[in-house]
């Protein structure tokens, strides 16, 4: 193979594409990589709907993670950002019956995560909400939310169809059903959870494949009640159990996102004599795949 020579650090690469230099020692040391985007998002909900106050540590910040606590927000909910640091946050939970109708358009940003999300809480609300985002947003399908939502008995709408936002939601009384989903999706899979959490009668979502499972995990260490049949890495069934009372937690911790990391994991390992340390990062089932990658590849990786 031919040699590559790293441009000055001072001047552009031939190709104009960018800077490049060599590393002047091994790498080495400990590093704690920003909260999980996901998590985050489903902090300040889960919060909101908590019975009481509820502090985030290591949350996110970021435009789509604050575009969810502008609509807890619009809700009727209490966020407290703290001057002293960006990575703490204070919900105080009203609880599913304490929500209130927005006073006006819940507009999501950009927050993909948050416009599939936010329906599964508001079909049960008795109230009208109208989600609506930029200009990504307004393109992206929701077909696959308005579906189960319907069959659960939730007056739900959409542009184009019922297949584009803005939504209208007039949340009212659900009952549980049996859904199978074409096509694993995290998002879809938690707001049908999160309706069903709301709903007369349990609820069975029959998913393909893995996806991610961060909504099971927060809402049983909030007291719900979420099983799973099944190989944790194939097919599966998820069992809903509706709430008898409030989801109860006082605080959360968000770990860090294993995808923030890729870069100093890959560099470390390029670099000779370096060895690195990521603490407190999240190795759910779904999430470890840039490690398995690189353990494939002869990756010397401890956790």
């Amino acid at each position: 193979m031919g040699s590559h020579r790293a441009s000055s650090p001072s001047s552009p690469s031939a190709e104009g594409q960018g800077l490049f230099a060599p590393a002047p020692s091994a790498l080495r040391g400990t590093v704690r990589v920003p909260g999980d985007k996901s998590v985050s998002h489903r902090a300040i909900l889960l919060g909101a709907l908590a019975a009481d106050r509820v502090v985030v540590d290591g949350f996110l910040r970021s435009a789509d993670t604050m575009a969810t606590v502008h609509a807890v927000r619009a809700l009727g909910v209490t966020v407290e950002e703290l001057v002293s640091t960006d990575e703490r946050l204070v919900v105080h939970g009203v609880g599913w019956d304490g929500l209130r109708e927005p006073e006006d358009v819940v507009d999501v940003a950009n927050a993909g995560t948050l416009i599939r999300l936010l329906p599964g809480i508001l079909a049960s609300c008795p109230f009208l909400s109208i989600l609506t985002g930029d200009a990504s947003i307004r393109r992206r399908p929701m077909a696959r939310v308005i579906e189960p939502l319907r069959l659960m008995g939730a007056h739900v709408s959409g542009r184009d169809g019922d297949r584009l936002p803005p939504m209208v939601i007039k949340g009212g009384r659900l009952h549980g059903i049996r859904y199978r989903m074409e096509v694993a999706s995290a998002q879809v899979k938690s707001c049908i959870i999160l309706a069903g959490l709301r709903a007369d009668g349990h609820t069975f979502i029959e998913e393909p494949g893995p996806s991610r499972d961060h909504t099971e995990t927060m809402v049983r260490f909030a007291g719900g009640k979420i099983e799973r049949e099944g190989n944790s890495l194939g097919p599966g069934v998820i069992h809903v159990t509706p709430l008898s009372t409030d989801l109860c937690f006082d605080s959360i911790s968000i770990p860090g996102d294993i995808s923030s990391a890729a870069f100093l994991l890959v560099a470390a390992l390029l670099v000779p004599g370096s060895q690195l340390t990521v603490t407190g990062v999240g190795l759910n089932p779904t999430r470890t795949g840039l490690l398995d990658a690189l353990r494939d590849m002869g990756a010397d990786l401890a956790v």
